[in-house]
């Protein structure tokens, strides 16, 4: 009832309604990002993705139906905290490029980059809950029943899942021509 009051509100640019819908489900905000980044971020980025989202709301009023709020917010965190983890499994580590620096073999540096980038490929080709699981099992270093509390799953689903996605990613690896002996 009061989601529609505070909807009516920030539609007519009213701060104080804006104000309320944060104070009222900024820490579902920070729960639902946090829970779909894991442990891989910081306080700060959970923050920023909340101050995006409720920039989103402020932005978007117009097309948000009055009694959708919650549900809104949720999708909305869930997705702009999916694109961070995107970027986070773009970047690379500095320990590999100090590796480069430390006289290994620069090809061998480079062609094992070459692997990482398809096998990141891969899994963000996958399709949902698999990407989610095998960026937080693999990237994040999640349990597998962390993994499994994370997205509503049971624990045996999960390494089922992670089993079957990893052939699926071996066999797609080796139709790309590359043969991976940690994969």
């Amino acid at each position: 009832m009061f989601d529609s009051f505070y909807i009516s509100g920030i539609k007519k640019g009213n701060e104080r309604a804006l104000e309320s819908v944060i104070d009222k489900y900024s820490s579902y905000v920070c729960t639902i990002a946090r829970n779909t980044l894991g442990r891989s971020v910081t306080h700060e980025d959970i923050e920023e993705i909340a101050s995006d989202v409720f920039l989103a709301l402020w932005e978007n009023a117009e097309n948000i139906r009055n009694d959708s709020l919650k549900a809104y917010l949720g999708r909305t965190a869930h997705n702009m905290a999916l694109n961070r983890l995107r970027k986070l499994c773009e970047m690379l580590p500095l320990e590999e490029a100090a590796a480069v620096s430390d006289n290994k073999n620069v090809e061998e540096f480079v062609i094992s980059e070459e692997e990482k980038k398809l096998v990141q490929n891969a899994i963000l080709s996958m399709g949902s809950p698999d990407r989610e699981i095998f960026i937080r099992y693999y990237y994040n270093s999640e349990t597998s029943a962390d993994v499994a509390a994370n997205t509503g799953l049971t624990e045996a689903a999960v390494k089922h899942r992670l089993a079957r996605g990893r052939e699926k990613l071996r066999q797609n690896i080796i139709k790309e021509g590359y043969v991976l002996e940690n994969y």
